[in-house]
């Protein structure tokens, strides 16, 4: 039976939807803002995000690896050339992986306006030592950023760092690199925000699935920012077969995990 997910969904301390969907129920995503996670590098994740663009057609699409200067570079000239616009992204040196996953998001939605939320690195380096709402500024209490965190979610988020960081870093770091987090979170959400005022909406969203995460992620800052859009999040989770229940999604899905290199080795 195909997932029909509508506009009703609403952005609330228990998400709507929980479940786990097939590739097939990319094509009903609904909402004023449809968050696509993604293992950053896996090329299903992209080739899955592609396909929810094309069956939503959003008219703004925001991305986490963009700065809003590199989203000003792309234009119907190279658009639909992949090497033409990784040059003028100058994606190479970014750090992202392959831009030939990237480029099907592009271009399916053709006439979508395009949106950058990547802050300077300088800028989510000082988040570590000065905090998230410093680097935001003014419109830091508008995305939660004021408020420090209940001790149990602070505690839970240094947690996953630390595990994301293959437990080779400092304890005293976590908190630095969670003010990192909640920075880039308010980031997105606001690009989210002025995308939808500026062009009407729906927006897609490109960003880690970390980044999806309905509990502290994108829907939590837009949930106080912006509480009259309707948020749909997308997790995509690398797994050997199902993964447990209770996600922190609306929906996700469930992939192989790419083949890669051990990335905890750099730390080694």
């Amino acid at each position: 039976m195909r997932h029909v997910l509508i506009l009703t969904l609403c952005v609330c301390a228990v998400p709507a939807f929980a479940e786990q969907i097939g590739p097939d129920a990319l094509a009903d995503l609904r909402a004023d803002v449809v968050i696509l996670g993604e293992v950053h590098d896996n090329p299903v994740h992209h080739a899955h995000q592609a396909q929810a663009v094309t069956a939503l057609a959003p008219a703004a699409l925001v991305f986490e690896m963009l700065t809003p200067e590199q989203a000003a570079a792309v234009t119907d000239a190279n658009r639909g050339d992949a090497a033409a616009l990784g040059a003028a992204l100058d994606w190479e040196a970014s750090g992202w992986p392959d831009f030939t996953m990237y480029h099907p998001i592009f271009t399916a939605a053709p006439e979508a306006k395009i949106y950058g939320a990547a802050l300077p690195r300088d800028e989510v380096r000082r988040s570590v030592t000065e905090g998230a709402a410093v680097i935001l500024g003014a419109d830091a209490e508008r995305f939660g950023l004021t408020s420090p965190l209940p001790a149990a979610e602070q505690a839970a988020r240094e947690a996953d760092q630390m595990a994301a960081h293959c437990n080779a870093m400092p304890a005293e770091m976590m908190p630095g690199m969670v003010e990192a987090q909640r920075l880039r979170d308010a980031s997105l959400a606001r690009a989210a925000v002025q995308a939808t005022a500026e062009t009407g909406g729906p927006v897609a969203v490109i960003a880690g699935s970390g980044h999806a995460r309905r509990d502290w992620g994108i829907p939590a800052a837009l949930a106080l920012a912006a509480p009259e859009l309707s948020v749909l999040s997308v997790g995509q989770i690398e797994a050997e077969g199902d993964v447990e229940p209770g996600q922190p999604f609306d929906v996700w899905l469930v992939t192989e995990p790419t083949p890669r290199e051990d990335p905890c080795a750099a730390f080694n």
